[in-house]
């Protein structure tokens, strides 16, 4: 008994000394019911206390993922199938818009440009100048009256053709440079489907801005025209006035007198010329072939950029000012205008051209301005200053 009881007290020792641990089939029966609950697809019914089963996914359930696999991949398909066709409806809709743009832009800019020119018609066919009186005794309206060395058909082909067909040339010949096509970034035009070539774009752009400096220079000009009145140095030879009281200017009543009051008798004159005797400040012609020629020189400085042609370069401007040069001087010979018609005439030309040339048209690009035009403090005289600073190695 006394052994007996000792036995008993070591066991009780040896099991509260010791660890517990799960025996093997509880152990292994507890992780298969961990597995069972992060796997749906075990068998619960399954699981034993002495050994763990894991049961497969039934037919059933592959059946079901494949045909989830199967509407998948049909889906995949119709989607490859559409989007094919959506991006040609979209590539569709950008085209019209594409379009539309370049035909809204093409309108404004005809309409704006119609905007300009018609008043010059208007002036043409309706417009009357004010009425200036004169001096029988004013040596300067003694004038004879002669035919213009610069027809009018001349001078639109000095200010229209000749531009223009410059304008022309040296586009195509910049467009099969291709020196000047790889540093150019130029945009991009697709009209129908179509891409319009670069040369043609650069001639719209350029002869666009053109035509409007014309418009608008002509149109300054007519504007003073009517506005002043000023007379002809042929003056008298054309209108021969006729006085109220019947008298004209061979009378010694009239002599010193400045008469307001009169008609034309007009013998041998024609009504476009009894209407143009009193047009003549500012030349006309001086305006329009200064301010074309002087354009033209501008764009062949910055479009004829080819450093083989520089001197042919030059030789073209020095043509097309002489050109404007001679045609102003013609005014004067002719008994067209006086001296100071034609001098206020090739300003008002060449400042349009200027004007137009800088601000209106892309021949000199504007670059940005973040600083004053002049230094404000003796900070900015500092910074507007280079200073190269040398160090030694």
């Amino acid at each position: 008994k006394h052994e007996n009881k000792l036995e008993m007290r070591n066991e009780s020792s040896a099991s509260e000394t010791t660890p517990l641990r799960r025996p093997d089939s509880q152990s292994s029966a507890h992780s298969g019911t961990n597995v069972a609950r992060n796997n749906n697809h075990v068998d619960r019914s399954s699981l034993n206390t002495g050994q763990t089963t894991l049961n497969l996914p039934s037919s059933n359930n592959l059946d079901n993922s494949h045909v989830g696999e199967r509407l998948h991949n049909d889906n995949n398909n119709l989607n490859s199938r559409q989007a094919p066709q959506q991006q040609q409806q979209q590539q569709q809709n950008i085209d019209m818009d594409t379009n539309r743009r370049i035909l809204y832009r093409v309108a404004l800019d005809i309409f704006i440009l119609l905007c300009a020119g018609f008043p010059i018609l208007l002036f043409y066919l309706l417009g009357s100048s004010y009425k200036r009186g004169f001096f029988c005794d004013d040596e300067s309206l003694m004038h004879p009256f002669k035919e213009s060395t610069v027809k009018n058909w001349m001078l639109y082909f000095i200010g229209l053709v000749i531009p223009v067909g410059v304008m022309l040339i040296v586009e195509i010949l910049r467009a099969q440079d291709k020196d000047l096509v790889a540093m150019g970034a130029t945009r991009r035009y697709i009209y129908r489907g179509y891409r319009i070539p670069d040369w043609l774009v650069e001639c719209y752009k350029k002869i666009g801005a053109f035509a409007f400096g014309a418009a608008v220079s002509q149109l300054t000009t007519d504007i003073a025209k009517y506005s002043i009145g000023r007379l002809r140095p042929h003056f008298m030879q054309v209108c021969q006035p006729v006085m109220p009281d019947g008298t004209n200017c061979t009378n010694p009543i009239n002599a010193g007198r400045y008469i307001t009051d009169f008609s034309c008798l007009g013998v041998g004159s024609t009504k476009r010329m009894l209407k143009e005797m009193s047009l003549s400040f500012p030349s006309g012609h001086s305006s329009f072939t200064f301010y074309t020629m002087v354009y033209v020189a501008l764009y062949l400085q910055s479009r004829m950029t080819w450093n083989t042609w520089k001197l042919l370069r030059h030789f073209l401007q020095f043509i097309f000012i002489m050109t404007a040069w001679y045609t102003a001087l013609s005014r004067i010979s002719d008994y067209k205008h006086h001296w100071s018609d034609v001098l206020a005439g090739s300003a008002i030309g060449a400042t349009c051209a200027l004007v137009v040339a800088n601000c209106v048209s892309d021949l000199f690009p504007r670059e940005s301005r973040t600083k004053p035009y002049l230094p404000r403090s003796s900070q900015d005289v500092s910074q507007t200053q280079s200073t190269v600073v040398v160090t030694p190695n």
